[in-house]
């Protein structure tokens, strides 16, 4: 079942041509552009040309949809959330390691689409000491106002970088020499993995789990024991576990 995202509040939400072009004019750090189905010309292609150039997340969505998030103002087919804190990149992650003289500790989420979940998930990151954590542009909760309140203030001191490609920023990492660790239902017992080493954890999405390209791109997969009826945790709560597993591990290691 399709995931719906919930409405984010209005105090993150700019509308109308001339609010928008300017908006993005500034340089604030925009979440993503919201169009209209079947609005172009004018200052509207200037506007999603000019987040094209910037890197901002174009989408299109029903003009319905666009009145519900406006709650029916006047916003002339376009409006523009601005990302609850700035988002980073993944060479300041690798970074803030070398910073602090430590083997880089990072978590990927793969299309976590529920903004709570990805809040929770940012906090636990941020008890444990990971020093950054990799998201999808599509198909994933953003650094909304949602997110931000289900962090409780840990958005404030963790980094998040916001991707293209995950397979790619994958590759990446692994150049660097840090070792990738799926989360899936198939893998090993996780207490059967030597986490100490410069690690990346990827928790995938709430539905279907890691997405198959990004699962053969790991160098391992591990999972939780379940003995109950059930057959899988909420993403954040497996992701907390095994966040302070690693945690554990890099701790005996010491």
């Amino acid at each position: 079942m399709e995931i719906q995202p919930k409405k984010e509040p209005a105090t993150s939400l700019i509308y109308g041509r001339n609010a928008v072009l300017e908006a993005v004019r500034s340089g604030r750090e925009i979440d993503r552009l919201l169009v209209a189905h079947g609005v172009t010309g004018g200052s509207v292609s200037a506007i999603i040309a000019k987040c094209v150039a910037r890197g901002i997340l174009v989408k299109e969505v029903s003009p319905q949809k666009l009145d519900e998030y406006c709650e029916g103002a006047n916003h002339q087919g376009v409006a523009v959330f601005f990302a609850a804190q700035e988002y980073s990149t993944v060479e300041a992650i690798l970074q803030t390691a070398q910073d602090r003289g430590e083997d880089p500790f990072i978590l990927i989420c793969d299309e976590i689409e529920d903004p709570h979940n990805l809040g929770a998930l940012i906090r636990t990151a941020e008890a444990c000491g990971v020093h950054g954590i990799i998201i999808p542009k599509r198909r994933s909760a953003s650094l909304n106002a949602t997110v931000a309140k289900a962090a409780s203030g840990a958005l404030e001191y963790m980094k998040v970088a916001r991707v293209t490609n995950l397979v790619q920023t994958i590759e990446q990492l692994q150049k660097q020499g840090v070792w990738v660790y799926g989360a899936d239902m198939d893998g090993q017992n996780y207490t059967d993995t030597d986490f100490s080493g410069p690690c990346a954890l990827v928790i995938g999405n709430e539905g279907h789990g890691i997405g198959t390209l990004v699962a053969k791109k790991c160098d391992g997969i591990v999972s939780l024991p379940m003995h109950g009826k059930i057959n899988s945790l909420n993403a954040s709560v497996a992701g907390g576990i095994l966040l302070y597993e690693i945690l554990r591990s890099r701790n005996n290691r010491e």
